[in-house]
């Protein structure tokens, strides 16, 4: 049986339009602009967040609380986010809703087999569809009583948060990376520019990878140029 220590139940008059109302969402992730999206669901939904950009700063926050739901992104700087999946499964007590993160469909199989309770796939965009997720994995007493109206809202992030995943991104790659750098870098951005609608940028990060990864990244430090000097304009 799951324990759900970590959730209160909730008076019937809480919920309808922020159904997440006095919960606290948990978020590792390392792009800003994913980040964005669910901060806004979060707000939108009447949740708190606190974000973690690594394995490391995922575990520091849960040494100090424990939230009510966690979500965790597979591709993370310092390992990958089906080991914390792993662990967070197996802990007593067990933290309310487990849901893992990817762009990579087929990613939600690995997550479940890790102890995921549900799967959010990349772009994060439906605010109906982050609400959803989260809700049917608590227990009946736990969520919004009553009938309940699904937003149907498109989430947009403030395109600043990409420019602040390609700044970091283009230090990164600045630096001479090794081969370990370029397969995060090949991950992060090509998921990132996809989700930004950015496929120039996506289909070209792909390529740091492989035999011509060295030709592939000056041309990728390229564009990351180009685009952050037409923001710069802006």
């Amino acid at each position: 049986m799951r324990d759900h220590d970590t959730l209160a139940p909730r008076p019937a008059t809480q919920g309808g339009a922020r159904p997440l109302l006095g919960m606290t969402v948990l978020v590792v992730e390392d792009s800003r602009f994913a980040c964005e999206a669910l901060r806004l669901m979060c707000l939108r939904s009447g949740a708190r967040i606190r974000r973690a950009d690594s394995l490391g700063a995922a575990r520091r926050h849960l040494s100090v609380y424990r939230p009510s739901v966690i979500l965790v992104d597979i591709g993370l700087p310092d390992g990958s986010g089906l080991d914390l999946v792993a662990r967070l499964a197996q802990a007593r007590p067990r933290i309310g809703v487990i849901l893992a993160m990817s762009g990579t469909p087929d990613a939600a199989s690995a997550a479940r087999a890790a102890g995921a309770d549900g799967f959010l796939a990349k772009p994060l965009d439906s605010l109906g569809l982050f609400q959803s997720e989260i809700l049917r994995h608590l227990p009946p007493d736990h969520g919004p009583r009553g009938p309940r109206v699904i937003p149907l809202d498109s989430i947009a992030p403030d395109p600043l948060a990409y420019r602040d995943d390609l700044d970091h991104m283009r230090d990164l790659l600045g630096d001479t990376p090794d081969g370990a750098a370029l397969a995060y870098a090949a991950q992060f951005l090509s998921g990132v520019a996809r989700d930004a609608g950015d496929s120039a940028l996506a289909r070209a990060a792909n390529g740091l990878t492989g035999p011509g990864a060295v030709a592939c990244l000056a041309h990728v430090i390229s564009l990351i140029d180009h685009r952050l000097a037409e923001r710069a304009v802006l």
